[in-house]
C-alpha cells in the first residue's frame, strides 16, 4: 500500500480510515510495522509476533496474540480463528486500542468503553463459550491494577479475590473464600469494571509502536 501516491492507494486508505477511526498518517505508520513485523509479506502469522522483545516478556502474551486471529475482534459478527491476518485485520484489531475522542457524547463515551471491554473479555474467553473463569478474571483484574503504577502485586491481587467472589455472589448467591466458581458473563464482567478507565489503559504509540503499552 505504502505512501499516498495513487488514486487506488488513497480510495484504500480512506476505506481503512473510516474502519478504524485512524487518520491515514496513523495508517502509514501501521502499515511500515505490519511490513516489519511480516518481512514484507502480505500476512502476518503467530510467530510473527514472537519476534517482537517487548511483547516477550508481557505475562498476557498469548492472549495478546491470540486477540489478533480471533474472527469476534474483526467487526463482522464472526466467529473462531484464523491462522494469517491481512493488513487490514491487524489494523482492525489495533483500533480497539485507539484512544476515544474528546469530541464524543457521553453515549459514544459510553459504546467505546464496552467495545474495549468486550475485547479484553474476548481475550480471556478464549474457548468462545460467553464465559471466563474465576482464575482468568483475577488474572485481568491484577493486571489493569498493577499496571496502573498505583498499587503493588499483592493488593491488586486481594481486590482481584475480593471481586471474584462479588462476582460468583451476583450468580450464585452467598459464597464462601473456599467455594469455586467457573463462568463470568461478559455483563458481569462490564459491572464490575465499571469504574475503571479501561479507555486511557487501552492504547497505543502510533510513532514508536511500544507493543508493551498494549495490556498496560
Amino acid at each position: 500500500m505504502g505512501a499516498l501516491q495513487s488514486q487506488s492507494d488513497h480510495h484504500e486508505y480512506v476505506d481503512l480510515a473510516q474502519k478504524t477511526g485512524f487518520s491515514f498518517e496513523q495508517i502509514g505508520v501501521l502499515h511500515k510495522r505490519f511490513k516489519q513485523l511480516s518481512h514484507d509479506e502480505e500476512t502476518l502469522r503467530r510467530d510473527h509476533f514472537n519476534e517482537i522483545p517487548d511483547l516477550a516478556c508481557n505475562p498476557i502474551r498469548a492472549q495478546i496474540i491470540g486477540a489478533f486471529f480471533d474472527r469476534r475482534n474483526y467487526r463482522q459478527n464472526s466467529e473462531g480463528t484464523v491462522e494469517e491476518i491481512d493488513f487490514e485485520n491487524f489494523l482492525v484489531v489495533m483500533s480497539h486500542f485507539r484512544p476515544p475522542s474528546l469530541h464524543l457524547t457521553e453515549e459514544q463515551r459510553d459504546n467505546v468503553r464496552r467495545e474495549k471491554l468486550r475485547f479484553l473479555f474476548n481475550m480471556h474467553d478464549t474457548d468462545n463459550d460467553g464465559t471466563i473463569t474465576l482464575e482468568e478474571y483475577r488474572h485481568v483484574v491484577e493486571e489493569l491494577l498493577s499496571r496502573s503504577g498505583a498499587l503493588g502485586k499483592e493488593t491488586a491481587k486481594s481486590i482481584a479475590d475480593a471481586a471474584m467472589l462479588e462476582v460468583a455472589s451476583i450468580s450464585m448467591g452467598h459464597m464462601e473464600p473456599d467455594e469455586f466458581y467457573e463462568g463470568i458473563t461478559f455483563e458481569h464482567f462490564f459491572k464490575l469494571l465499571k469504574g475503571f478507565e479501561i479507555e486511557s489503559k487501552m492504547n497505543i504509540h502510533f510513532w514508536n509502536m511500544d507493543t508493551s503499552t498494549l495490556c498496560k
